[in-house]
């Protein structure tokens, strides 16, 4: 073969080689590019000191007016308020004080965020600049800081709206501490169309900027029991005329508690407590009734008729060891008010690996279960999806004190990865979401 022969084969096949070895991959290469530079742009603008301190200002300004389940008049005033600055549409009321957002092209796929605004009914010890208004009402577990970082990250998706491949849902929920606001929610259609949801909560078991959860069990569902013992009163000095229920609902709570500790698998958590006892109104006068009244816990819906029917069954039995008739009702009859939180494992690994991007790995952990309960489950129940815990504990910042404490304080420097945390997820679902629709397409 002549040198004139040799480079016209080279020629014809050359270009053929080009094209065969570059253009797929050359594709996927700037696909991979383009997301992980959006991501980085996401975590740049929740960064922005402007709207970290916008996020501060709009948790102060809900903090000093914090208000009870179904109550959230002003909450939600200040929510649709910065929404309307944003140019975000939403839908107001929804269960009764909720507001429904959405950012992106309105069309499928669709992915929500949530974040829970109501507060707690108790009186705030903690004195600062922006102490509660409102005299018995508290924002002790953290729905103030919730809604600061969904509206952070709402500014954030706003501004990359063009590149969202789907429709962001923003849900902002009444009613989570009586456990009935996602409920009511669900039952006005929030989560139609959605494919996955994602929530946040804070929490001082970890640090600053630690971002933590676990795949499957996450936390303990609740349900709750109140017992009406009934005896018969009379004097105090002459027990042996009266039938006493103060020492039946005495027994009963002594033996309630060998439910957990002698009848139930240690391997499998579980938990009975009595808060509450009420009888009698004078020191030496034996009433006709005693009342107590609890929670009960576990990660399973067989763990629950389990408890519930053993809660009713030494009750009842020790009322009639001490000569007293019971009533008594479960609330949810037998079943949990509020489920367990189980994560999906498909959106924990997607969500913890966007943690670890956000704040590396040595600050993403691995969390226990906690039997602490949370009303996100009946989402949960609905679409796939998962909770994860946000670190806030500071101790130069006082911010060491639990939910529900009247102490409660919390590092509002962690707001940044909050939002940072819920645009990316969103972001990210969307993107991979569309691009599995366009291979089937």
């Amino acid at each position: 073969m002549d040198l004139l022969q040799l480079w016209f084969l080279i020629s014809i096949a050359t270009p053929l080689c080009f094209s065969l070895n570059l253009q797929a991959p050359a594709l996927d290469v700037s696909t991979t590019f383009e997301n992980h530079s959006l991501k980085d742009e996401i975590v740049r603008l929740a960064k922005e000191p402007i709207t970290a301190n916008w996020m501060k200002d709009v948790r102060r300004e809900i903090h000093e007016n914090p208000e009870l389940a179904y109550e959230e008049i002003k909450t939600s005033a200040v929510i649709r308020r910065e929404l309307d600055r944003l140019g975000v549409s939403y839908r107001w009321p929804v269960a009764q004080t909720g507001v429904v957002a959405t950012i992106g092209s309105g069309s499928p796929p669709f992915v929500a965020l949530r974040a829970d605004m109501d507060a707690l009914p108790m009186q705030e010890l903690v004195e600062w600049e922006h102490k509660s208004k409102v005299d018995g009402k508290f924002h002790a577990c953290g729905h103030d800081a919730h809604v600061a970082m969904l509206l952070g990250a709402a500014k954030v998706l706003k501004q990359v709206e063009d590149e969202l491949q789907g429709t962001v849902v923003l849900i902002f929920q009444p009613a989570e501490e009586r456990g009935e606001g996602a409920k009511d929610m669900i039952k006005e259609g929030v989560l139609d169309n959605v494919e996955a949801i994602f929530g946040i909560h804070i929490v001082h078991r970890y640090p600053s900027g630690v971002i933590a959860s676990r795949p499957g069990e996450f936390l303990a569902g609740c349900g709750s029991f109140k017992a009406k013992i009934i005896g018969k009163g009379g004097h105090a000095a002459l027990p042996q005329q009266s039938i006493d229920p103060i020492l039946a609902a005495s027994a009963s709570v002594v033996s309630l508690q060998s439910i957990v500790s002698r009848e139930i698998d240690p391997l499998d958590s579980g938990v009975v407590s009595v808060a509450m006892i009420q009888a009698g109104s004078a020191f030496n006068v034996i009433p006709d009734s005693a009342t107590i009244a609890g929670t009960y816990r576990a990660f399973s819906k067989k763990s629950f008729s389990a408890l519930s029917q053993r809660i009713e069954e030494v009750v009842k039995g020790q009322a009639a060891v001490h000569r007293c008739s019971v009533e008594i009702e479960f609330l949810g009859e037998g079943n949990p008010n509020i489920p367990p939180t189980i994560n999906d494992e498909r959106i924990y690994e997607q969500v913890r690996g966007l943690s670890s991007e956000l704040v590396g790995n040595e600050n993403t952990e691995l969390a226990p279960t906690f039997m602490g309960s949370e009303d996100f489950a009946f989402f949960l129940e609905k679409v796939p999806g998962s909770m994860f815990f946000l670190g806030t504990r500071n101790e130069k910042k006082g911010a060491t004190h639990p939910p529900h404490s009247p102490y409660y304080v919390i590092d509002e420097d962690i707001f940044p990865i909050g939002a940072a945390l819920h645009a990316k997820f969103a972001y990210s679902f969307l993107s991979d979401a569309a691009g599995k629709l366009h291979l089937h397409l």
